[in-house]
């Protein structure tokens, strides 16, 4: 009954944790620039644009075959320009091929649909696995199926299929490209803005949970937020390669404001060494809960390494802010003589909290030689572990 009612409680808390993931997301693309914002702009795209194919295809030309030309649309809206240049020549190319081995099959078959499918859908799954179709394969057996369900198979209407095919392509490839053309430069610097509110939030619940009577009551919910940091941090490398992709072949470099270079690649690096050291700590909390044969360290212990975690996520809050600090329009050589200033006074501060953060590890190591039997175990991989967070915090 026990392990039933944790598996509930644990329930609730992941609901509850992406409702408000929802929630907050909603919020930020409806209040500021950010990731969210470029993925409803890009959502928007995509059905605009698939609306647009149905129009031209379905509604103006009455095409007999029209959903293919809103289908390979949505397709090529991709994340960058150059994605939906590189990706729409696969997605043509198995798209065609799933379309003319489809009708070649109902031909064969006379226009009988199950055994249409059974000499086309085993080879398109193959083929739609070749490394050199990517990503894309999948939609030449979708594409074949529309084909097939779709009836009747001549050589007039295969020459439609392609037609539609590549109007789909080619409004996709043109609204991406000239309807607000996604420019990436800002990204890696929201997303790492992200991941360090996000080990912010979480440094900052396991600081007031050690605080309580039973500080480790909420250590399995710090243990599941610790480890949706790794998604974050996955946003930040797509985030990444995309600010790199962003710039090839596309106009948006010169018709849309592009904001502040990425920061360095090495603050990537850091920020994920960052979050496995508060893994690390979550987890050796989770396990200190979970295993009663395990002796606690004692209470001053866990009130000290509540004050570490506080400085902390101080410092990261000041991180966040040092990150989101930079302005959009304008490079940092025209910036004022005040937005300087401030960005010292944003590094000063940051500074000294890393050295109140350094003091309170030298008291919880104090605290730590007292720790007797299982309990210095504990205790020294805790103190390892956030030790080694500090530095890493520190080292910017």
């Amino acid at each position: 009954m026990r392990r039933t009612g944790t598996r509930w409680s644990a329930a609730r808390q992941w609901v509850g944790q992406e409702w408000a993931e929802v929630r907050r997301s909603v919020r930020s693309a409806c209040e500021e620039a950010g990731p969210e914002r470029d993925t409803l702009v890009q959502s928007l795209k995509a059905a605009g644009a698939a609306i647009l194919a149905w129009a031209l295809c379905g509604w103006w030309f009455q095409a007999p075959m029209a959903l293919l030309a809103p289908w390979t649309a949505i397709a090529m809206v991709g994340s960058t320009v150059y994605q939906s240049l590189r990706t729409g020549a696969q997605q043509f190319a198995i798209i065609a091929l799933g379309t003319v081995w489809a009708s070649g099959a109902m031909a064969l078959t006379r226009d009988q649909s199950m055994a249409a499918m059974l000499l086309t859908l085993p080879f398109m799954m193959l083929l739609g696995n070749y490394r050199r179709f990517g990503s894309q394969g999948i939609y030449g057996a979708t594409t074949a199926l529309f084909v097939i369900t779709a009836g009747v198979s001549s050589t007039s209407t295969v020459g439609h299929r392609l037609l539609e095919t590549l109007i789909g392509a080619v409004i996709g490839l043109l609204v991406n490209a000239l309807v607000l053309p996604p420019v990436h430069l800002r990204s890696v610097r929201d997303r790492l803005g992200r991941v360090a509110q996000e080990t912010a939030d979480l440094l900052d619940a396991m600081a007031d949970g050690l605080r309580e009577e039973d500080g480790l009551e909420g250590a399995e919910g710090w243990h599941l937020r610790a480890t949706r940091l790794t998604v974050s941090l996955q946003d930040v490398s797509d985030a990444r390669r995309w600010a790199m992709e962003g710039s090839r072949w596309n106009p948006g470099g010169r018709l849309r404001r592009t904001g502040p270079k990425p920061p360095p690649f090495a603050e990537d690096m850091r920020w994920g060494r960052v979050c496995t050291r508060a893994l690390a700590v979550a987890r050796t909390l989770a396990g200190i809960r979970e295993d009663p044969e395990l002796s606690r360290p004692s209470p001053d212990f866990f009130r000290q390494l509540s004050d570490v975690l506080r400085q902390a996520a101080v410092i990261c809050v000041r991180e966040t802010e040092l990150l989101t600090s930079a302005e959009s329009d304008n490079p940092r050589d025209d910036r004022d003589d005040r937005d300087d200033r401030d960005d010292r006074d944003d590094r000063d501060d940051r500074d000294a909290v890393a050295g109140k953060a350094r003091a309170g590890l030298d008291t919880l190591t104090g605290i730590f030689r007292r720790q007797e039997g299982t309990a210095a175990a504990v205790g020294g991989e805790l103190l390892l572990e956030v030790r080694q967070l500090v530095t890493e915090l520190g080292s910017a």
